[in-house]
C-alpha cells in the first residue's frame, strides 16, 4: 500500500487493555504478561516511527518502511492503506552453497489494475533484454550480477530512487554518466580552486 496505516483508536486502547490478544493469539500457548505496546510494538519499529500521545497511538507515516510488525502485532487496530499494489523484485536465485537469496527491488510501489499494463511493460523490457544479452542457462540475477543494476534500470526504463541502494554507505550500483555531469569529466582546476579554497 502507499497512502497511510489506518488506525482504530478503540481497538489500540482495548490491546492496551488487555481485552484483545496481541499477535492474534499465536502466543498465547505461555503467560507472557501483559500486553505492553512501548516494549513490543513502539520500541521494535526499524524507523521509530511511532508514538503514543495521550493515549492515542500516530504513526509518522512517511517515516514508514511497511515492515508489518505493528499490524501483525495488533491486526484489529492497525489496517493497510486503500491505495493498494505490488513491488516488483527481481534476480531471486536458490544456489546450493549460499543459500535462498532475496530478489533485488526494481519497482518499489506499482498499481494491480487490469488488463495489468504497466507491469507487462516492465516484463517485457526485462525477457527483450535477458533475451539479447543472456548467456546460455544465465539466469536473471547472474545476468544482473553480470552487467550492472544500472543496466537493467536502464533497459527498463525506471529512474533511479534510494529504494535501490541495497546498503548505506556501501557503493551503490547507480553511476554518474559524463553527460550527466555538468561541464562533463574534463574540469579546469583554476576554475575549481575559484570556489573551494584549501
Amino acid at each position: 500500500w502507499k497512502d497511510d496505516i489506518k488506525i482504530d483508536q478503540e481497538a489500540v486502547a482495548s490491546y492496551v487493555g488487555g481485552e484483545f490478544p496481541p499477535n492474534g493469539g499465536a502466543h498465547s500457548g505461555r503467560d507472557w504478561g501483559k500486553f505492553d505496546i512501548q516494549k513490543e510494538v513502539i520500541g521494535l519499529c526499524p524507523t521509530q516511527c511511532m508514538k503514543m500521545d495521550g493515549g492515542k497511538l500516530t504513526i509518522d507515516n512517511k517515516e514508514c518502511t511497511r515492515c508489518m510488525h505493528c499490524i501483525n502485532v495488533m491486526p484489529r487496530a492497525l489496517h493497510i492503506g486503500d491505495d493498494r499494489g505490488c513491488s516488483m523484485l527481481v534476480g531471486a536465485k536458490a544456489p546450493i552453497l549460499d543459500g535462498a537469496q532475496m530478489g533485488s527491488l526494481l519497482v518499489p510501489f506499482i498499481k494491480v489494475e487490469e488488463p495489468y499494463d504497466e507491469i507487462k511493460e516492465v516484463i517485457e523490457s526485462i525477457w527483450d533484454w535477458w533475451m539479447e544479452e543472456g548467456k546460455n542457462r544465465e539466469r536473471l540475477g547472474e545476468l544482473i550480477k553480470r552487467q550492472g543494476f544500472q543496466r537493467l534500470l536502464e533497459v527498463t526504463n525506471i529512474k533511479p530512487m534510494a529504494q535501490h541502494v541495497l546498503e548505506p554507505r556501501t557503493n551503490p550500483y547507480i553511476f554518474w554518466k559524463e553527460d550527466e555531469v555538468p561541464g562533463g569529466w574534463d574540469r579546469d582546476i583554476t576554475e575549481f580552486r575559484k570556489d573551494h579554497q584549501r
